[in-house]
Parts: C-alpha cells; sequence; structure tokens
C-alpha cells in the first residue's frame, strides 16, 4: 500500500511539473489581441495591434476573450496530460 501512496505522489509531482511547463497562445479579434498563458494561468503575455488601441471598449471585450480562450486552452493541455498519465492505471472512465 505504501508503494502505491509513493507512486501515486511521484506521478502527482511529475504531472505539476509537466503542467507548469504547459505554454499555450490565443488570439481574439481575428489577431488583433494575442495572450500567452503558461500551464498554471500566469499571462506571459498580451500583445495588441495598435489598430484595436483606439476603441477601448472594443479592446476591453478583446483581450477578455483572449484571456479566457488561452485558459480554456491551459484546462485542455492540462486535461490531455493528466488522461495520459492516468490512462496506465487502469481506473474507470471519467474517474478523473
Amino acid at each position: 500500500m505504501q508503494s502505491m501512496m509513493k507512486q501515486a505522489q511521484q506521478m502527482q509531482e511529475r504531472l505539476q511539473q509537466e503542467i507548469a511547463q504547459i505554454r499555450v497562445e490565443a488570439t481574439a479579434g481575428g489577431g488583433m489581441v494575442t495572450v500567452k498563458m503558461d500551464g498554471k494561468k500566469n499571462v506571459l503575455a498580451v500583445t495588441i495591434d495598435p489598430e484595436a488601441a483606439g476603441d477601448a471598449e472594443m479592446l476591453q471585450d478583446l483581450v477578455m476573450a483572449g484571456f479566457n480562450e488561452a485558459a480554456k486552452k491551459v484546462d485542455e493541455e492540462t486535461q490531455k496530460k493528466m488522461s495520459g498519465m492516468l490512462g496506465g492505471l487502469g481506473l474507470p472512465p471519467g474517474l478523473f
């Protein structure tokens, strides 16, 4: 039992390391706003096309959409990593 717990802890640590290394990029407004985010959902960079800067309300919407899309991509990548790692354990589908 202790061996299984130790193995599970090692897998969790490895998963956390892999998630931390995830890097995603999302765009909004046809590329007017680009958001880069890591696996812990820390924003690494935001690029705004100067054309979008003229309309503050539109810019706010585009930035929000960019952040939301980047966060969604991080969630998808995290799920892929978890599925791959947990798939080898023989657990029932949908457990994680």
